[in-house]
């Protein structure tokens, strides 16, 4: 059975469509959804059968696991992080919702929740209101990994009817929320105490160096 192709509004996501995004979610399902950047595929971090489903459909081990977790504010980030230093808060505060990922430490509760030994996280709050609002109605944070084109001169798709065409038979869900971005978020790891640019992406952060 294919997956479900969902329009959504981009800046003022229907509530009704929403709370189906996440009764989806709940009962394990796959989702591609837009971001502030590009469309991103993904599940509900705290559901072990939908990680490792979503581990088969990305081809990487669950020991590989590299990918984000999509938060709600700065608050839910807290649950995942080891530490975060003042300095570093402060520049999060700035700088979220934005088109950044950071890599940071992971608490305790990322191997219990995985079950399997993962030493950094990657965080997103990115600024775009659909999957804000889903990690907001959901209370938990998505797991998530970018959606990548295999064509040589395209890297990423943003057209969300041809992702539905090359995914409808391996997720559960679409979303369509408008063309998405071709540029990756920036990605910046603390995990050393000090910031270090590993990708640049959409984020600007030269400020900080």
């Amino acid at each position: 059975m294919p997956a479900e192709f969902l329009s959504i509004h981009s800046q003022n996501p229907e509530l009704r469509k929403i709370n189906r995004v996440v009764e989806l979610l709940q009962k394990g399902g796959i989702i591609v959804y837009p971001t502030d950047t590009i469309y991103g595929i993904g599940c509900d971090l705290t559901n072990r059968r939908a990680v490792e489903r979503l581990c088969q459909i990305m081809e990487v081990k669950p020991q590989k696991l590299n990918l984000s977790f999509i938060c709600h504010d700065l608050s839910h980030i807290s649950e995942y992080v080891k530490r975060i230093d003042t300095p570093v808060f402060k520049i999060l505060k700035k700088e979220l919702p934005g088109p950044f990922t950071f890599i940071f430490e992971s608490s305790s509760k990322v191997p219990k929740i995985l079950g399997v030994i993962k030493n950094t996280v990657g965080i997103r709050i990115p600024n775009h209101p659909i999957p804000l609002e889903i990690v907001r109605l959901l209370g938990n944070p998505l797991i998530t990994s970018s959606i990548k084109d295999d064509d040589e001169i395209k890297e990423y798709t943003t057209d969300p009817e041809e992702i539905f065409e090359d995914f409808k038979h391996q997720v559960d869900l679409v979303i369509d929320g408008g063309a998405g971005g071709n540029i990756p978020s920036t990605v910046v790891d603390f995990t050393s105490g000090e910031p270090i640019l590993t990708r640049q992406g959409l984020g600007n952060f030269s400020e900080y160096y």
